[in-house]
């Protein structure tokens, strides 16, 4: 670890007490945005700038899996120009920034519709998925094209035709089975959520994951969610008593 990376206030964490999966839904880019009279795009531009740090930041500290909701199976109602400069930023993020990422240890993953994706964007999730494949540090699992709800149907029918194959015995699906067939299959549950900008709910965000994770709201929009802003929830979890259900 290098100390010089961290940030005062993240040498107080417990290190072996972060989270191994943190989930962060990045909200407020828009307002950042009209807050400083600049168009919606500009804030999402800042966001990205957070989002290099929080990926650093998270790799440093030793979390496992770094979630990130990058776009919604709602988001394509949007406007249109939008939409297309998401989409653009998208595969500018993966081509600019995947060399470093690539030489820190990170892996990518996307969870989502990913195969519904316009062709440009649809080529720089391969190349991600490619690139990092073999990397054994970081998992940035990204949220794409992403809805839980559609995500638990999509396991749903995956088991059901397992079951008319002859593959599986329905009686015998177990939480398990459920959990092998989601998007995230292989990656362990949701141990935190931060949702920035105030907003409190999880709008389609990993509701099967997300069972037993803790919440974080911080009233901070995106664009200006610091490393040491990040320490903060951090220091916050470590300090939540997880019961699970059970009594201490």
């Amino acid at each position: 670890m290098d100390e010089i990376q961290l940030t005062p206030l993240a040498r107080e964490l417990g290190l072996r007490l972060v989270p191994a999966h943190v989930g962060v839904i990045m909200d407020g880019n828009g307002r950042w945005a009209q807050k400083r009279g600049m168009p919606r795009m500009m804030g999402h531009r800042a966001g990205v700038e957070t989002l290099r740090d929080v990926i650093r930041f998270s790799s440093d500290v030793g979390i496992q899996v770094l979630s990130l909701y990058a776009f919604s199976t709602e988001n394509w109602k949007r406007p249109a120009d939008e939409v297309g400069g998401l989409m653009r930023l998208l595969v500018e993020f993966l081509y600019k920034e995947i060399d470093e990422l690539d030489a820190n240890g990170v892996r990518i993953r996307f969870m989502g519709d990913i195969d519904a994706l316009p062709a440009p964007q649809h080529k720089a999730v391969e190349y991600g998925l490619e690139k990092t494949k073999d990397n054994t540090g970081l998992i940035v699992n990204i949220a794409l094209n992403y809805g839980a709800r559609a995500e638990i149907a999509r396991a749903a029918r995956e088991l059901a035709a397992a079951a008319v194959r002859g593959e599986l015995d329905a009686a015998a699906i177990t939480e398990q089975s459920v959990t092998d067939a989601l998007y995230t299959a292989g990656l362990p549950d949701v141990d935190l959520v931060i949702r920035t900008s105030g907003e409190m709910r999880l709008s389609n965000f990993m509701l099967y994951q997300c069972s037993y994770a803790e919440f974080y709201f911080p009233e901070v929009l995106w664009p200006d969610f610091s490393k040491e802003e990040y320490a903060k929830v951090l220091l916050q979890f470590q300090q939540r008593d997880r019961r699970y259900g059970g009594v201490k």
